[in-house]
């Protein structure tokens, strides 16, 4: 039996084997995936936990499924008492560890002999799990109005895959074809996973092996609390606000208190919106998503994400409310918009206890932009985020055309757009000017334009179109965006920020994205 003994250089060492094992993961997804979503702008993650369902490494991928990752995990293995070599665990019910109806979530036990020792887990932004329009972020009033509703099923039961699951799920979508590949490259990485996972037991040893992934959530915890104790003892205020539901315009209030003592932080959203009828609101995982992303901000050194770094961060949601509604209500945006939103109340409270270290307010939005129909008998779908504008910050100037915060994706490029859908890109480039101004500014947006050749269904589901993104210290709050349809017979009209409406062949559309806030006088 090989020496369990943990030291610097070993502990190093094993923090890369794990993190490996995840990136290798998301590289067999990426490379296996059908949808641009998933293929181009990488709009998934990939981790690896225990044997109890704690995290031992994430991959560096999507911020928002950081803290939400584990509670999908929490959810199958408190439904399945005993899972089984062979086992794939599908889920993507947001009251049931899931984040929206698009994420969907594999986990899979690993066996070492007969032994359970690791899970492996999987999630993708699915471009379409049906639902009241294309693309599933539907200007809904309920969860069952966004698409599938998955509980924690088994896809495959030692070995042998459940067709009749796989068909269901891909029977509920637009583009089932699509849904089928996505599936497939999720349960290749799964794949991938095991099989690095066993070969670094075979190199290592079980104990080994073992012991490093509870060192890491140790040292995780240590550095995290490091972090915390960095941020003078006190209680910081802040408050923001989100523009209206899909279903009526009026401000929606995230509010949050951070307490600081010692090396503990306890983030309270009391005194945050009530649950609202639209579909803003947002499951506690992403709240906490969003908690230890801020926390990791003020880390100097990189912080290996996993349980460790959860345990110093204590996260209220008031029951009811906009950051813990009860089911069955909407949440297909709360993952995108108000996760954004929950960033930036964190932020401004922390600004007020390291005023020197904290950036502006980023774009503030996803700009989710979804669309779909069906051209010459053949369905298509889409769905994109869109980048923005950095807030300035004490070290310099923000990032111009970059997405920021809680999605961590790319842009779709517009060879895979103009390939893949009726839809010719007009123009695509910076936003002059629409950052705030300030010692340091803040960067800029983007300006995209779509032509439509074909009729389709459309539906944006954005922010900051009418609040502005704050500047720190003295500095400009960054520009508002803009969402606009402009119809064959050129006229142009202004929509509001939550909007669904057809198009037909010839019509426009045009997204501008919020610039950053400025830092400094």
């Amino acid at each position: 039996m090989k020496s369990s003994k943990v030291d610097a250089i070993s502990l190093e060492v094993f923090k890369n084997l794990f993190a490996s094992v995840a990136e290798e993961m998301g590289v067999a997804l990426r490379r296996a995936s059908f949808s641009p979503n998933i293929k181009e702008r990488l709009d998934f993650s990939c981790a690896v936990f225990d044997s109890t369902g704690r995290m031992v490494a994430q991959a560096a991928h999507i911020p928002v499924h950081l803290g939400s990752m584990p509670a999908s995990v929490a959810a199958a293995l408190s439904h399945f008492k005993t899972l089984n070599k062979g086992d794939v665990v599908i889920l993507n019910d947001p009251y049931r560890g899931g984040t929206h109806l698009p994420d969907i979530t594999m986990v899979s036990p690993v066996f070492s002999g007969k032994k359970l020792v690791f899970f492996v887990a999987s999630r993708a932004h699915h471009a379409d799990v049906g639902g009241m329009t294309p693309g599933s972020l539907p200007l809904s009033t309920e969860l069952y109005q966004e698409g599938i509703i998955i509980p924690p099923v088994k896809l495959i039961e030692e070995g042998n895959v459940d067709k009749g699951v796989m068909a269901l799920i891909a029977a509920n979508s637009r583009t089932p074809d699509e849904r089928w590949g996505d599936l497939d490259a999720q349960l290749a990485a799964h794949r991938i996973g095991e099989k690095r996972l066993l070969a670094m037991l075979e190199a290592h040893g079980l104990n080994r092996v073992q012991d490093h992934a509870s060192a890491l959530q140790d040292y995780s915890r240590r550095l995290t609390e490091a972090v915390i104790s960095t941020i003078p003892d006190g209680v910081y205020e802040f408050e923001d606000a989100l523009e209206g539901d899909g279903q009526q315009e009026y401000l929606i209030p995230i509010k949050v208190t951070l307490t600081v003592h010692d090396s503990t932080l306890t983030l309270d959203f009391t005194g945050s919106a009530p649950q609202v009828a639209g579909n803003l609101n947002a499951v506690e995982a992403i709240v906490k998503s969003a908690a230890f992303y801020c926390v990791r901000l003020l880390a100097e050194d990189d912080v290996p994400v996993n349980h460790g770094c959860f345990l110093p961060v204590i996260v209220i949601t008031p029951p009811h409310s906009l950051l813990n509604p009860d089911f069955p209500a909407g949440v297909a945006v709360g993952n995108t918009e108000t996760s954004q939103r929950i960033v930036d109340v964190i932020l401004g409270a922390f600004a007020k206890a390291l005023p020197h270290r904290i950036p502006a307010a980023s774009q503030g939005s996803m700009n989710n932009f979804t669309f779909g129909g069906i051209q010459n008998g053949q369905p298509f779908v889409y769905y994109e985020t869109i980048g923005g504008g950095h807030g300035g910050n004490p070290q310099g100037n923000g990032l111009s055309a970059r997405h920021s915060h809680m999605t961590n994706t790319l842009n779709t490029p517009i060879e895979a757009v103009e390939f893949a859908l009726p839809v010719r890109i007009l123009e695509y480039s910076i936003r002059e000017k629409s950052g705030g101004k300030g010692k340091h500014r803040g960067g800029d947006g983007i300006r995209r334009v779509y032509e439509f050749l074909s009729s389709a269904t459309v539906t944006f589901n954005t922010e900051r179109r009418r609040l502005v993104p704050y500047g720190l210290q003295g500095g400009k709050p960054g520009r508002p965006g803009k969402n606009a349809v402009v119809r064959e017979d050129k006229t142009e009209e202004i929509v509001s920020a939550k909007h669904t409406t057809q198009v037909n062949a010839g019509d426009k559309i045009i997204i501008e994205t919020p610039g950053g806030g400025g830092w400094g006088k």
